[in-house]
């Protein structure tokens, strides 16, 4: 059949859904008033498909896609729901397989530093099964408690240790997945050197379920520290925090952990919300960094900031800083940084944007965004933060969304318009969903646009996996020239 078959609009059979139950069992398909009650998460649009099918194993999985395939019906993967690019939003006509059932952590080895985790296990549950090995999984997000292994992968998620880490794709060493046609592409690799042939698991990190469902994951861990230290400094500017960045990058004693900055006006905003003051750190700096140092020693830590603090402010007299001196202290300061929803609770739906810069190109960029967003309205700003030392910002708009669709496309090209020419991305770690396939389309390279498209027709040529996901819901591949044999 044509993917045009597989279109949202055509109902689910009952014959279908009675096969589904015969598989996953009776209770693990849920309809009707049982989903409309659920919590969607993040986008209300989620549980659209009125239909969630939750398997309990791989095969459990390969069974329900290959049913799906043979009654033409799409299928809309989800993790923790925590996703902010309507990558698992659904529709009437198709079905939401939810990873929920399918969270254990299967082997976790102090010895390879290694897990083999299920796709449903939340970040939260792996980090506190590797700290009981003092190990963590070297990536933290704040939604730690509801993101999943699974999302993660697909999303291919950062956080705030990707300056050091890398992103998700730099964690995983195996996966195993099931493919649009119900085969099972098993590699659970647990070494870092393998040149065996094509690394296929770099196909489905990032892919946002739309070549395969992503079911188990092999994961590298990294020793935690004893100690970590939080330090928060008041900068006079960009430049000062990034070279307050390579100065901390250089420390005497321990690691650099987390970077984050706060430009004034969001921290000003989150301060306000929690109630939050110090006497000796006035919020009336620019920009506002955030460092953790982690090691094997507190004491150690906390002289290592004061040495820090001492060498930044010979360079840049107007610093200001505090050091936290508890672990509430501690706490309440990642809150400023980590509770972004304060956002969303003063601007209803503010539209939203994560985007990489290279560092040395950071300074203009916020300038250049800041002027063009108030050549659009003269009081449209914008709520700047993120992980500064990897050069991922996130900004959202002092308005409640949605935009009116001319300020939506005038703000896209403020942000948007040479970004990849300076070498940076519209999408850092959020990813591309059905929110920003327009922004994908506009930006990228040609080429790459017509391999993207190729992949899918390979893999899912019957459109069946996330449809309407990261590419159109028809993905046009253009044909190509060929050059005569002289």
């Amino acid at each position: 059949m044509t993917p045009d078959s597989a279109s949202p609009e055509k109902p689910v059979p009952d014959a279908l859904l009675d096969a589904l139950r015969m598989v996953v069992g009776g209770g693990n398909v849920r309809t009707g008033e049982v989903v409309t009650a659920a919590d969607p998460g993040w986008n209300p649009d989620n549980f659209g498909a009125g239909i969630v099918v939750a398997p309990g194993s791989t095969e459990e999985v390969a069974a329900v896609i290959r049913l799906c395939r043979d009654h033409q019906v799409p299928v809309v993967p989800q993790g923790g729901r925590t996703g902010l690019v309507g990558g698992s939003v659904s529709s009437p006509g198709q079905i939401v397989l939810s990873l929920a059932r399918m969270n254990t952590i299967e082997r976790l080895d102090p010895i390879e530093r290694v897990a083999v985790v299920q796709a449903g296990a939340t970040l939260e549950a792996l980090q506190m099964a590797a700290a009981e090995h003092r190990l963590e999984p070297g990536i933290d997000l704040p939604s730690r408690g509801s993101a999943t292994i699974g999302g993660m992968v697909s999303t291919n998620a950062g956080g705030i240790m990707a300056f050091r880490n890398g992103v998700m794709r730099h964690r995983v060493l195996g996966l195993e997945a099931v493919l649009a046609d119900g085969s099972i592409l098993s590699d659970l690799t647990r070494v870092v050197k393998t040149s065996a042939g094509y690394d296929l698991k770099h196909l489905f990190i990032g892919a946002e379920g739309t070549l395969g469902i992503v079911t188990r994951v092999v994961l590298k861990l990294d020793p935690l520290p004893r100690a970590t230290a939080t330090a928060l400094f008041g900068l006079p500017s960009v430049g000062a925090a990034l070279e307050t960045i390579r100065l901390a990058l250089d420390t005497e004693a321990g690691h650099l952990r987390a970077a984050e900055a706060l430009w004034q006006s969001y921290i000003r905003l989150a301060a306000s919300a929690h109630g939050w003051s110090e006497p000796d750190f006035p919020l009336d700096q620019p920009i506002c960094l955030l460092l953790s140092l982690g090691g094997a020693n507190e004491q150690a830590l906390h002289s290592e900031f004061e040495r820090l603090f001492a060498e930044v402010l010979d360079r840049f007299p107007e610093t200001t800083g505090i050091i936290a001196s508890s672990k509430q202290q501690e706490i309440d300061l990642w809150r400023l940084r980590e509770d972004t929803d304060v956002i969303y609770r003063t601007h209803p739906a503010s539209p939203s944007y994560d985007v990489s810069v290279p560092l040395s190109e950071i300074d203009a960029y916020v300038a250049h965004i800041l002027q063009g967003l108030s050549a659009i309205e003269p009081d449209l700003e914008p709520y700047l933060f993120g992980h500064l030392a990897d050069g991922n910002l996130h900004i959202a708009l002092n308005r409640r969304g949605p935009l009116p669709e001319r300020i939506a496309g005038a703000v896209e090209t403020v942000l948007y318009d040479g970004l990849r020419q300076r070498g940076g991305s519209f999408s850092a770690e959020h990813g591309v969903g059905s929110k920003r396939i327009h922004s994908l389309l506009t930006t990228a390279d040609p080429t790459k646009l017509e391999a993207m498209a190729r992949v899918k027709a390979t893999l899912d040529g019957q459109t069946i996996m996330n449809p309407g996901k990261v590419l159109p819901q028809k993905p046009q591949i253009q044909p190509r020239l060929r050059r005569r044999n002289a």
